[in-house]
C-alpha cells in the first residue's frame, strides 16, 4: 500500500471536486478512492464520493456513502437531502420523504422545504409554548 502525502491528498480532493463539476464522476471517484484509502474518516471526501456515485447512477453505493456520513453527522442537512434524492431515484419514495423532511427541518432552504412537501417553514420563535406548536 502506497501512502501519499497530505498535500497530495488535498490536491486529489480538489481535483475530484473539479471533475465532479465537469460532470466526470468516474474520474472523481478514482481520485477520491485514494484519498479515502489514506483517510477513511474524511467526511468531506465521503460526501463528495457519494455525490459522484449518485451522478454515475450507482445508487446503492451513493446510499451507503450518504448513510456513512449521516452516522457521523446526523445533523447534516445536505446529506439527508442527497440521500433522499438517491432513495427517490431508486423508487423508494416513502423512505425518501423522511430524509427530505429532516433536511428541511435542519435547514429550511427553499429547495429543501419544497422537496419535503411543506408549503413553507418558519421556525418557531424561541420560548414558544409547546401547546402553540401543536404538541
Amino acid at each position: 500500500m502506497t501512502v501519499t502525502s497530505p498535500e497530495t491528498n488535498i490536491i486529489q480532493f480538489r481535483a475530484a471536486e473539479r471533475l465532479l463539476d465537469a460532470r466526470d464522476p468516474r474520474g472523481a471517484v478514482t481520485l477520491l478512492d485514494g484519498v479515502i484509502a489514506d483517510h477513511p474518516e474524511h467526511t468531506a471526501a465521503r460526501l463528495l464520493r457519494a455525490r459522484a456515485y449518485f451522478l454515475e447512477a450507482r445508487l446503492r453505493s451513493a446510499e451507503e456513502e450518504f448513510g456513512w456520513v449521516l452516522e457521523r453527522e446526523p445533523d447534516n442537512a445536505f446529506a439527508h437531502f442527497a440521500l433522499a434524492r438517491t432513495l427517490q431515484r431508486a423508487s423508494r419514495s416513502e423512505e425518501a420523504r423522511r430524509h427530505f423532511r429532516l433536511a428541511a427541518a435542519l435547514d429550511p432552504r427553499p429547495d429543501f422545504v419544497e422537496a419535503a412537501g411543506f408549503a413553507s417553514f418558519e421556525p418557531p420563535e424561541p420560548g414558544t409554548p409547546s401547546e402553540e406548536l401543536g404538541n
